[in-house]
């Protein structure tokens, strides 16, 4: 119990208790976000993303299947009539999945197990010691919900490729993590985003090194731009997330 309390703290300090980084991050979402859009976070933890958003007017569709993270979202947003909170994972296909959790760690609970294992020897000390089963729902099922998203953050620990293929059709703008210890996975994931988009004109691209909510490149990238970039930055071997939106 004691363990579950710390991690949860632990990730409350991280996403809520550093008001200049707060700053930083509405500044960067209001390039994508404002007053009634929609925006999807998708992996929404403690809802740091979640505040924000709402800061900027948008309303806020707050996917997280973990019980401890629902119940810190219920407990701040539960009553904001701006957010929809929806205690389900999301995948390929509509079904059951079991999600390993990471007591101490919750920000890393994940749905693949690839992953895990990929990335194991980075967080030293960290064990995913309990799992519990979740329903998944694919994009296209939330999107039919809740309408189409202005804005789509996937964070979910080595399963955006399957969150992505749950979704057929471009939305005006996403983002998902990189890391370059897993590149080939994640340049692969990164590769269905650009396929995704080439229907409605092509994505253009930039990147954030790990919670900075700074673009790195001043001009929005094509995917060879992209991946130049995340070439270059990868020997430094800090993750990210990669931004993409329409024309």
């Amino acid at each position: 119990m004691l363990d579950r309390v710390w991690g949860i703290a632990r990730s409350l300090v991280i996403y809520h208790g550093q008001p200049t980084k707060h700053r930083r991050l509405r500044r960067l979402y209001s390039q994508f976000l404002g007053p009634g859009d929609i925006g999807f976070d998708i992996g929404a933890h403690v809802g740091g993303r979640v505040r924000q958003w709402r800061k900027l007017g948008a309303r806020v569709v707050a996917v997280e299947p973990q019980p401890d993270c629902l119940r810190v979202l219920r407990f701040l947003f539960g009553r904001d009539k701006g957010v929809t909170l929806v205690p389900v994972a999301v995948g390929e296909r509509p079904g059951k999945a079991s999600l390993a959790l990471s007591t101490t760690n919750p920000t890393v609970s994940s749905m693949s197990p690839e992953w895990r294992d990929s990335v194991s020897s980075l967080f030293q000390g960290v064990r995913w010691d309990r799992s519990v089963e979740v329903e998944v729902v694919t994009l296209d099922d939330l999107i039919a919900r809740h309408g189409e998203p202005a804005f789509c953050k996937i964070d979910v620990e080595g399963f955006e490729a399957q969150v992505l293929a749950g979704l057929s059709r471009p939305v005006r703008a996403l983002s998902v993590e990189y890391l370059p210890s897993v590149h080939d996975a994640s340049m692969a994931m990164l590769h269905m985003v650009d396929k995704l988009g080439a229907a409605a004109g092509g994505y253009r691209y930039n990147y954030s090194l790990v919670e900075t909510a700074r673009m790195v490149s001043d001009e929005w990238l094509d995917m060879a731009g992209l991946t130049a970039l995340l070439e270059r930055l990868r020997p430094a071997g800090r993750s990210g997330d990669v931004y993409a939106r329409l024309p």
